[in-house]
């Protein structure tokens, strides 16, 4: 924790939950140090349960006592905005927060120049653009109160450093990765909205009926203005929260617009339920992009049975994603590219088959690509990009589908690579497939009974057997190498009537931070919005839990900051998972930077050994204990290790267990690519029998 800039007299006092939320240790910490400490400041207000504090007692005492830590404007600012109460206000002051560092961006002045005024923000705004100024207006209190002051100060304190726009971008990415947007609700993943954005091409009107926070349009309207060829945005949105993030952020790119030079028209945000009270009925747009809400049943199908805009048919009341299609298609100009993102069952389900052979009869739908799972957080599962059009019988390959399956080839090759080279060889004469990775199917082939779409079930299978006879044999000699291997790999352990771990005194890893005997990283978040200096191996996920050398890579612009470098020693988690697996870096890891949805553990090795750390953090019962459930679905866990304790035992102990520790770490790996090894072994051997290459023994 360190001293809140720039506070005024009439700011200096903190709640309890304040307190505890700024400084990273929780409410308990907080009460604990009452209990403990006779010198810990007394309350100055508030209530038994939830007491205030002087902020300028609580700081020096926290100095006094070595628990003050340094934060820089990024972090007091997110910090501030996560702490506000009440929490369910946390989305409209992230929106007031962004109003401030626009007018900052339209009308520069220098921090001395003091807040604006709730009325004077609404004045400025209103200079800008009216329906702006008439949402920000209804978050705005009538008179500052002391926690917005602070928050507000250290927002424009952050907006000088970093710029305005660059600061609410990093505010804008903290909130959609924390619990507080309602996870993938709120934004779509930068990976799938360039690839979405690769297929949909460019035009003057931009349109997301369901936009979210506007990470699609923003990045279309960024990409549209580097080139020099600026597009105007429109969007409707169900969350007027988001709606106001949306706004803000096409505002920004609005104003460097206009800063180049460009005659660019404002962007058009509407509050709203885009099927039922579309807002934009005669908009009929270039490019349409969405990343829709999936599954839900009651969206108005027994209140749109008549609506003109089911050309391709009255879509089931358990196909909410055929009724999204359509409604995209309707928005569509003549020659524009419509791109939406889908389930996979959509695809396929038996109540969507008439819709989908209508959309294939009259040339609609013109793409369907697989993407590699995980690619949106928390869904799990890969989904897929639709490409639609309006049927044109002039295009080249019309009434034949373009078919993808980047799941393999994404090893590879980059994602965005493959989605344009199959989109633009489809678009020629010279189109030419890729087998096993893109094809087009002609109509025929798909209206069947099932009208089944997904790419797999039309992408032909490799002819060629994928090893011969002989490396088959081989690569069962080395498997039983490998199991042999196997057996001999677990630690030597016995039965003992001392437990010495499980008796051992214990330390919070929140009191070890304090102390800088452990340091936490996560990955950094780019500040920039345009341009790249630099390129820089990122570590993932998967690199952690393979142990293999980093895999992704990012680029980095001139004024970014690099993102933390692991070294050696460190140890290395996921940030989400359904069980705790820390691992401390491999050599070939050294030197990467930390990718997202990573963190690392940094120790005093003269007091830890890495591996004895990571191996009581990886203990099954810890989940319980750092997993926040709140923060994500589908059973995994935001893993956050301050939670932890760790057992205090002497150095030597420590790294006696850390070599048993780690060999069981290599033991995992070792049997994981067995079984992957052995799958792929038995598949071989299938698929050689069948073709007659290997007979019995």
């Amino acid at each position: 924790m360190t001293a809140e800039p720039s506070m005024a007299p009439n700011e200096a006092t903190l709640t309890a939950s304040g307190i505890a939320r700024l400084a990273d240790v929780g409410r308990a910490a907080v009460s604990n140090w009452r209990r403990r400490y006779a010198d810990f400041p007394t309350p100055v207000g508030g209530t038994p349960t939830s007491p205030s504090f002087d902020a300028r007692e609580v700081e020096d005492w926290l100095r006094r006592h070595g628990r003050l830590h340094h934060a820089g404007a990024d972090q007091w600012a997110w910090r501030h905005i996560e702490s506000y109460q009440p929490t369910t206000q946390i989305s409209d002051v992230l929106g007031i927060a962004g109003a401030l560092l626009l007018v900052r961006a339209d009308q520069p002045t220098t921090l001395d120049a003091g807040l604006p005024t709730p009325q004077q923000l609404v004045s400025h705004l209103r200079a800008l653009e009216p329906d702006l100024a008439r949402l920000i207006g209804d978050l705005l209190p009538g008179e500052w109160t002391a926690q917005l002051t602070t928050l507000l100060r250290t927002v424009d304190q952050l907006g000088a450093e970093q710029g305005p726009e660059a600061a609410f971008e990093h505010l804008h990415n903290q909130y959609v990765a924390s619990a507080h947007s309602l996870s993938g609700l709120a934004g779509t993943a930068d990976l799938v909205a360039d690839v979405m954005l690769t297929l949909a091409g460019s035009g003057a009107r931009t349109f997301d009926f369901t936009s979210g926070t506007g990470s699609i349009l923003r990045r279309a309207a960024d990409r549209a203005l580097r080139s020099g060829t600026p597009t105007r945005c429109y969007a409707q949105e169900i969350n007027p929260q988001y709606a106001v993030i949306t706004l803000l952020r096409l505002w920004f790119v609005h104003l460097r617009a206009r800063h180049a030079g460009h005659d660019a028209e404002p962007p058009v945000v509407h509050v709203g339920d885009s099927l039922l009270d579309d807002a934009l009925p005669e908009l009929r747009a270039d490019v349409v992009v969405a990343n829709f809400p999936f599954g839900i049943h009651e969206w108005g199908h027994d209140r749109l049975a008549y609506d003109p805009r089911w050309t391709y048919g009255l879509p089931p009341r358990t196909e909410p994603e055929l009724a999204w299609v359509q409604h995209a298609l309707a928005h569509l100009a003549p020659g524009g590219t419509a791109v939406v993102l889908m389930p996979p069952a959509a695809a396929a389900r038996p109540a969507g088959r008439r819709v989908r052979a209508e959309l294939i009869r009259h040339g609609a739908l013109r793409a369907v690509i697989a993407l590699p799972a995980g690619l949106m957080p928390p869904t799990g599962i890969g989904l897929h990009v639709w490409v639609l059009a309006q049927s044109d019988p002039h295009q080249p390959h019309a009434g034949d589908l373009l078919v993808v399956d980047t799941t393999t080839e994404s090893a590879r090759r980059p994602l965005a690579e493959i989605v344009d080279t199959a989109w633009r060889g489809y678009q020629t004469d010279d189109y030419v497939e890729q087998p096993g990775v893109h094809r087009t199917v002609p109509a025929i082939e798909l209206l069947d009974d099932q009208v089944d779409l997904t790419p797999q079930r039309h992408l032909p299978q490799a002819s060629e057997l994928a090893a011969t006879p002989a490396q088959i044999i081989a690569s069962i000699s080395e498997f039983d190498r490998l199991l042999d291997g196997l057996r001999r790999s677990l630690p030597a352990v016995r039965e003992t009537p001392t437990a010495i771990l499980g008796e051992a005194p214990q330390a919070d890893v929140t009191d070890l931070v304090r102390s800088g005997s452990i340091t936490i990283q996560r990955a950094a978040r780019s500040r920039s919005t345009s341009g790249t200096a630099s390129t820089a191996a990122v570590l993932t996920v998967a690199d952690i839990l393979s142990g293999g050398p980093a895999t992704g890579s990012a680029t980095r612009a001139a004024d970014d900051d690099p993102g933390p470098r692991v070294r050696a020693d460190d140890i290395l988690v996921p940030l989400i998972g359904h069980k705790i697996d820390a691992r401390v870096a491999t050599p070939e890891q050294v030197g990467a930077e930390l990718g997202p949805g990573t963190q690392l553990i940094r120790v005093d090795t003269t007091r830890f050994d890495p591996w004895f750390v990571a191996g009581v953090i990886s203990r099954t019962d810890n989940l319980r204990i750092a997993g926040r459930t709140s923060s994500t679905t589908h059973g995994a866990l935001r893993i956050d290790v301050r939670r932890l304790a760790i057992p205090v035992v002497p150095l030597d102990q420590q790294q006696t267990y850390g070599r048993a520790f780690q060999q069981l770490v290599e033991f995992r790996t070792a049997l994981e690519r067995a079984a992957a090894t052995g799958a792929n072994l038995a598949r071989e051997i299938s698929d050689g029998l069948t073709a007659g290459a290997l007979g019995l023994a």
